[in-house]
Order: structure tokens, then C-alpha cells, then sequence
């Protein structure tokens, strides 16, 4: 029998001021932060890790502070993202693997590569950067996925070489970055990038019905039909996670549009 798939939803970290004027409780302890969140979200994309190597204790501690069955994404090191050749960042790639990452144990999430807006898809330098990605640390398996960001990535050769290595994409809602949904992965992630700050709930209650029927389709195996995509849809799959996180936009809207898609999604 298939696994049951699960689709959470959740924000960029977990510590920004203007949250403790509209989601946490006023005068809740900012060391708290991370307790009262991850028991309104089911997952959080953590990303100081991208800026500086953060310890194995601070990943126990986030570990310790969040309850059963909530799951961290964790955006890699851009040491290893930014590099000018990619085939160069196998040592940024273990240290950053290295660094604690599975003290979060059943709790880590996929790993976020996100790359410059500037940086092209180049077919032989980016197969040798997915071949230096390790399947696994300490015994955990690990996901990537890929946070492309120039429109060169949009291509079937792009596609093709992530398939190959098995590793997902991002799909941006967003008109910034390049926005296609084409599954690459046996999983899907989104980051959700249109939060505006007239809206209580950062999207509109059409839209956010919108990612409700999405993330149920993709989570059964299917593919949504109003999705910019580079290739047609493939025929039906088995079950898949779902991430979806609302990040950047208008970000003081982000946990009440989280909040509004998990009633949607547990209605």
C-alpha cells in the first residue's frame, strides 16, 4: 500500500518584529517564539542556515521545542550555492551537510538550494553539482530541492537533469522569478511569494481556495491544470508531499495566510 501523503504549510522562520503585533500574543517571550509557531503551522523553511553555519545543538533545541510531526526545510549554505562554479562546492556542501543537520531527526524537511537570480542553467557544471549531493547523513535520508532562479532553467534540459538526479524544484508564485510547476521530484515544494498587506489573510479567499484544490491534487498523485508549466503534465502519479510556504511578499501576512490554508486544507 502507497504512504499516506501530507501536505504541510507554514512561513520563512520564525523570529520577525512585526509578527508580534498580529500573530503572537501580545508580550509572548521572544524566546517562545519557535513553540507558539510550530504549533500553528505544521512546517517552518529555516533561513539563517543560508547566511552562516549554524551548531547541532541549536538544531536539537528546534528539534525539542516543536511538537510531533512538525518538519523543518532547511535553505543550504550559500557558500555552496553562489559559487561561480558549482563543480567546486563539494566542500561547502559537507560542511553544511555536516553541521547538525540530523539532530532534527524524523523533523528535517527538504534542503533548499537556492541559487542567484543571475546564475545560468549550465548543463555539465550543474550535473557535476547534483552528483556531490549526498543521498543521506547519519542514517537519514535527505530531499533536495532546487531554487533556480534565472529563466534559463526553464527548459526540458533542465528538467530532464533533474529528473535524473531525482531532485525536486521550487515552484515560485511569483512574477519575480521564473514560475513553472513542472515535478521533478517525488515531492512537490512552493514558496508562495504573493502576500499583500491590504489582505488579512495576505491572499485573497479565492486564491487561497485556489492552493487548496492545488495541494490536494498534487498530494493525490496529480497535477494542477492552471499552473504555468515548460512541459505537458505526466499521467498520474502516487501520493506525494506537499510543502507550501508563504515567504516574501508583503511577510507580516505570511502565518495568518498559512493559518487560512491549513483550515481550508483540515475543512
Amino acid at each position: 500500500m502507497a504512504k499516506a501523503a501530507t501536505i504541510r504549510v507554514g512561513v520563512g522562520g520564525w523570529t520577525y518584529a512585526p509578527w508580534r503585533d498580529n500573530f503572537f500574543p501580545k508580550g509572548w517571550p521572544q524566546s517562545q517564539e519557535l513553540e507558539y509557531a510550530s504549533r500553528r503551522l505544521t512546517a517552518i523553511e529555516i533561513n539563517g542556515t543560508y547566511y552562516r553555519t549554524q551548531s547541532a545543538a541549536s538544531f536539537a533545541k528546534w528539534r525539542d521545542e516543536t511538537p510531533p510531526g512538525f518538519v523543518f526545510s532547511v535553505k543550504a549554505s550559500r557558500y555552496a550555492t553562489n559559487q561561480r562554479v558549482l563543480a567546486d562546492a563539494g566542500e561547502s556542501i559537507e560542511r553544511f551537510v555536516g553541521s547538525g543537520l540530523a539532530e532534527l531527526g524524523d523533523k528535517l524537511g527538504p534542503l533548499v538550494w537556492q541559487f542567484m537570480p543571475t546564475k545560468r542553467f549550465e548543463p555539465d557544471d550543474f550535473a557535476a553539482f547534483l552528483k556531490l549531493l549526498p543521498a543521506s547523513v547519519d542514517g537519514l535520508k535527505l530531499r533536495h530541492v532546487m531554487d533556480v532562479r534565472h529563466e534559463s532553467f526553464m527548459s526540458p534540459a533542465y528538467l530532464a537533469l533533474a529528473r535524473k538526479h531525482k531532485v525536486a524544484t521550487v515552484f515560485a508564485d511569483s512574477d519575480e522569478y521564473p514560475s513553472f510547476a513542472d515535478l521533478t521530484g517525488d515531492f512537490v515544494y512552493g514558496r508562495l511569494m504573493r502576500t499583500e498587506a491590504g489582505l488579512e489573510t495576505g491572499y485573497e479567499p479565492a486564491a487561497l481556495d485556489a492552493w487548496t484544490r492545488r495541494a490536494r491534487r498534487w498530494a493525490d498523485g496529480g497535477e494542477p491544470d492552471d499552473l504555468p508549466r515548460v512541459e505537458a503534465a505526466k499521467a498520474s502519479a502516487r501520493p506525494r508531499d506537499v510543502f507550501l510556504f508563504f515567504i516574501s511578499g508583503a511577510k507580516e501576512r505570511a502565518p495568518a495566510a498559512a493559518m487560512a490554508l491549513l483550515e481550508r486544507l483540515r475543512g
